[in-house]
């Protein structure tokens, strides 16, 4: 029996049908094992988490089978809660697949501290704008007797600030200021000390002209 007359015997054909059926058995199977493992054409859609505190999220996204990781806290927001999610990754309304990682910013508990610049000894012109750029409010606005019109204390919730202290953003800070009225004093007492110094000129001028 020669090759040709063999292939079309039944034993043969009997095992060709049986290798083809196992053949689409292992591929049915191989493709349902990848589908499984891979979700294939499953996704979710992100949630919205602003303003949700963490206990929220948590129980959030365990519920869709998706998971989250605290990136650094941003800047503080004072329309969102403290420790309320600010911000993530992905976005709302995208669509993940199962066991994803979304990426969470969340709000301090308030703003962060800085340092309070030197602005003694400027003028209140120059002193104003610096503690506004930095974040600062300025307050209640004192004057003292002085020379000049310069800054001559801070104070922050009615006490002395130095200059470095650290206090937080948006702090409110009161300033006394001089109100050059020493200026007017010193100006006015030098006007008389010129014309007691005239005085005996003139008198002297006087009594050689009866001579």
């Amino acid at each position: 029996m020669n090759f040709f007359q063999f292939i079309f015997t039944k034993a043969f054909l009997k095992q060709l049908l049986l290798a083809i059926v196992t053949i689409f058995v292992l591929g049915f199977l191989i493709l349902w094992w990848l589908r499984i493992t891979t979700n294939h054409n499953e996704r979710i859609e992100v949630p919205n988490l602003a303003k949700m505190s963490l206990d929220k999220v948590e129980d959030r996204l365990n519920e869709m089978d998706l998971r989250y990781e605290i990136l650094d806290s941003a800047n503080y927001n004072p329309d969102f809660p403290k420790y309320s999610v600010i911000e993530q990754i992905p976005k709302p309304g995208e669509f993940v697949k199962e066991n994803r990682r979304l990426y969470l910013t969340l709000n301090p508990s308030g703003y962060r501290q800085i340092e309070v610049p030197d602005i003694l000894g400027r003028t209140r012109r120059q002193a104003e704008p610096t503690l506004l750029a930095m974040g600062f409010v300025i307050g209640k606005i004192s004057y003292r007797p002085h020379i000049s019109d310069n800054v001559l204390e801070m104070r922050y919730k009615g006490e002395k600030l130095e200059p470095g202290t650290p206090i937080q953003k948006t702090s409110v800070i009161d300033l006394i200021v001089g109100d050059q009225s020493l200026n007017r004093i010193l100006s006015d007492s030098d006007g008389a000390s010129d014309e007691n110094k005239e005085s005996p000129d003139q008198n002297d001028g006087e009594h050689h002209d009866e001579f």
